[in-house]
């Protein structure tokens, strides 16, 4: 009996959710729709696994024969053999394909009730519908990417920024794989060296002094708390930051908040306290995602909803990653200025804004950046400083050479602490057998990295958050 296109995929959607992630079924050939949702001039179908070509075949009348990288034509037919659309299907013979297997793409016009019913189509045929990830996870068991290459490739799919793409690009071609390599390189090497000594420990030969050890240990030492303290601005880099404008009435937030997001959303007016409610906007400052909170200006005040608006004033600046106060420098600094500024430091990371620079009687105060939120003065420096305040130096790092997981993060804090605590041991004159148990907990969460011994549960973790098509 013919299965229809939406219930096919329904059923295997349905059995898709009843169970968790099976990462020992990588010999099935999948199938999935790898185009978004929605209406579109092309979408595709793809497949992977050893009966890839001939799901294919089956499914689609061919024009020619389908050879490997070469795209052929074809006729896709609905249950009775009407023809419902010419496509293109393309097959890339494993190992050189995304997989490493038999990959086959299937071009269709964009309309969604094509593309389910060549799914559900490949799907009666005898593929199974890929669970999230796997088409990478594939890639991953098979060798074509190592864990934080598999990782970039969701975080260039997540990319809101062209930088953020860059940076993503640069580490699916494993730039992090890189850095990574020397130190694993490094602490093998030294791992081998104790093992030696152990060896020829009877023969009362020393082949390991703590002066070697410790000259072979501390590059592995520094190598990895460099790239831990990369993560930084990493973190910010893949998730962005809060940044919230705060100051006394009339400082000029709103005009510098439109400054800052290149368009006028904020109301502007002479009055002091016109902004009685905050009003946040998303922008980028050098590709970096961040969300902007403009807040009332804060005062005393009897009126009850200038109170509230300042009470939300207070909870944005406690939640931002870092607070902008802005001061109107044209004018005298004043004591509410100072007890604002006070209020301020007390929440952690903040800049200082001069503003209207392009006013008469205008002073900015050591340590204060001058801008003009009417003139746009200042603005490219108030943005690097925001960023330095952040992450100092953190943006000047070159893209891709830093880590933007936190599953990385944790990883290497704890392959830094047992290097350490391998120091240590040096240090006191314990025995290398000691030393060497040390050694080995830090090269198991660099393993852990790359994937080399990865539980399957962190790789369910990993994989569940891509797209059913990737």
């Amino acid at each position: 009996m013919t299965v229809a296109p939406a219930a096919a995929i329904a059923t295997a959607a349905r059995a898709l959710r009843a169970s968790p992630l099976s990462f020992l079924r990588v010999h099935d050939t999948i199938a999935a729709i790898a185009t978004p949702p929605g209406r579109g001039a092309i979408g595709i179908v793809r497949l992977s696994g050893p009966d890839s070509p001939r799901i294919a075949a089956a499914l689609i009348s061919l024009k020619q024969p389908l050879q490997p990288r070469r795209p052929a034509t074809g006729e896709l037919s609905d249950a009775e053999g009407r023809l419902v659309d010419s496509v293109l299907v393309t097959w890339f013979a494993a190992p050189r394909s995304y997989t490493a297997e038999d990959v086959v793409e299937i071009s269709c016009h964009g309309a969604p009730v094509l593309l389910r019913h060549a799914l559900a189509r490949a799907l009666e045929l005898g593929a199974r519908l890929a669970e999230p990830g796997e088409f990478t996870l594939r890639a991953f068991v098979n060798g074509r990417l190592d864990l934080p290459q598999a990782e970039a490739v969701r975080d260039l799919i997540d990319a809101t920024t062209l930088y953020q793409a860059r940076v993503a690009a640069r580490q699916a071609q494993g730039s992090v794989s890189a850095r990574l390599a020397p130190l694993k390189a490094n602490l093998l090497e030294l791992i081998a060296l104790l093992e030696a000594g152990i060896d020829f420990a009877e023969d009362d030969i020393s082949v390991a002094p703590a002066a070697e050890l410790l000259r072979r240990l501390d590059p592995c030492i520094a190598l990895a708390s460099a790239l831990a303290r990369s993560f930084a601005w990493g973190r910010i880099v893949r998730s962005g930051f809060s940044l919230a404008l705060v100051g006394l009435p009339n400082a000029g937030k709103s005009s510098l908040f439109n400054r800052l997001l290149e368009q006028d959303r904020a109301i502007v007016t002479p009055i002091p306290g016109t902004t009685r409610d905050t009003v946040s906007e998303s922008t980028d400052f050098a590709g970096v995602p961040v969300r902007l909170v403009d807040t009332a200006g804060i005062r005393d005040s009897a009126e009850p909803i200038e109170q509230l608006g300042i009470a939300r004033s207070r909870e944005a600046m406690s939640d931002a990653d870092l607070t902008l106060l802005v001061r109107d420098a044209a004018a005298p600094p004043s004591p509410d200025l100072e007890t604002l500024l006070a209020e301020v430091r007390t929440q952690g990371k903040y800049v200082v804004a001069a503003n209207k620079a392009d006013l008469p009687g205008f002073a900015a105060l050591p340590g204060e950046f001058p801008v003009s939120a009417a003139t746009g003065e200042g603005i490219a420096a108030l943005r690097d400083a925001i960023l330095d305040a952040l992450t100092p130096g953190g943006h000047l790092q070159q893209e891709g050479e830093f880590i933007t997981s936190l599953r990385q993060s944790h990883l290497l804090e704890e392959c830094l602490a047992m290097l350490e605590k391998a120091r240590q041991s040096v240090l006191a004159g314990l025995p290398h057998e000691l030393l060497l148990l040390d050694l080995y907990c830090a090269l198991r969460p660099l393993d852990q990295l790359t994937g080399k011994t990865t539980a399957d549960d962190i790789l369910n973790g990993i994989f569940s958050t891509f797209c059913i098509g990737k």
